[in-house]
């Protein structure tokens, strides 16, 4: 017999609560036994995520009971503040400042306007196509050309990884491929799993095995990456029944996600440490920026939602 959509989520819950719990448990126990000060380090990432995981699902929760309307606010508050941490990291002049009015308070809420309405064929192209127009001529208008070129791609950049990548996730919410009707958000909750527990699988082996940290993010191993990858293709294969996929379909999607997950996080890692900083604003979401907390979904979120859009979505 075929779960409601309510039961669904509720099974998921039950199960992601579990896991977080023995999560806590391991990080627990590794603290205890262990004084190495990198291993300490990465445990209390590993503590980070873990709460970050319990603010995500009660957010999702929120979300859910209140529909897709609730979700697309949620996530457009998410690209604010994100936003907010990326422009505070580059050079600024009085001639952006329009540009960046315009960005905050008309690009956001209009490209999460569109998302909710399902307008894929204008929120898909409203920031990549005419923002990357229009935004070089605004900020053109006040004729201050010092440093013109690096200040235009700094707002360009921002909003695409900000708003236009972070955006697909809620519009993964607003897909229904046949069969599948009705379930969206269900989807969702499904990507949201994939990237959230790549993560924290990855954290959770590199305290707990240690080994060889990432160039790119110390706060992780090679080793710890590689399993955390490994272990969410994994769960999302097992996962496949609350998919509109097969599961040899539902674990290509996952490996696909991980992957872009990673790389997110890669590239934001680069990002970052070209402006001078080790991670985003502090102090924010659980005292890490809610940009750190997004690297991997500004990627992942495209990717699964194109794939899907293309192999489901006649």
């Amino acid at each position: 017999m075929e779960l409601t959509l309510q039961q669904t989520y509720l099974a998921v819950f039950a199960g992601l609560v579990l896991i977080v719990g023995a999560g806590s448990v391991l990080a627990h126990r590794l603290s205890l036994r262990t004084s190495d000060a990198v291993k300490l380090t990465w445990i209390g990432q590993l503590n980070s995520r873990l709460n970050a995981t319990w603010l995500i699902v009660l957010l999702f929760a929120v979300g859910f009971a209140l529909g897709e309307a609730a979700l697309a606010v949620i996530f457009a508050l998410a690209s604010f503040f994100a936003l907010r941490e990326f422009v505070a990291l580059t050079p600024i002049k009085p001639a952006d400042h329009v540009a960046l009015v315009i960005a905050f308070y008309a690009v956001i809420p209009l490209q999460y306007v569109l998302v909710a309405s399902g307008w894929y064929q204008l929120y898909a192209v409203f920031i990549p196509v005419y923002l990357f127009l229009a935004l070089p001529v605004i900020m053109a208008w006040r004729h201050d050309t010092e440093l013109y070129l690096q200040r235009v791609a700094k707002v360009q950049w921002g909003l695409m990884l900000s708003v236009y990548c972070v955006s697909h996730a809620p519009a993964i919410a607003t897909l229904e491929p046949p069969g599948y009707e009705g379930r969206g958000p269900l989807l969702l909750l499904y990507f949201l799993l994939l990237v959230q527990l790549s993560d924290g699988f990855a954290v959770m082996a590199s305290a707990s095995i240690g080994r060889t940290p990432l160039r790119s993010n110390p706060n992780k191993s090679r080793e710890g990456a590689l399993i955390g990858g490994v272990a969410a293709t994994v769960l999302g294969t097992l996962l496949w029944w609350m998919t509109p996929f097969e599961w040899w379909q539902a674990a290509l999607i996952s490996a696909a996600t991980v992957l872009a997950a990673f790389m997110g996080g890669l590239v934001l890692a680069s990002v970052k440490r070209s402006l001078g900083e080790r991670q985003w604003d502090q102090g924010v979401a659980l005292s890490r920026g809610v940009l750190e907390r997004l690297e991997g979904l500004t990627f992942a979120a495209p990717v699964f939602f194109h794939l899907t859009v293309y192999f489901f979505v006649p």
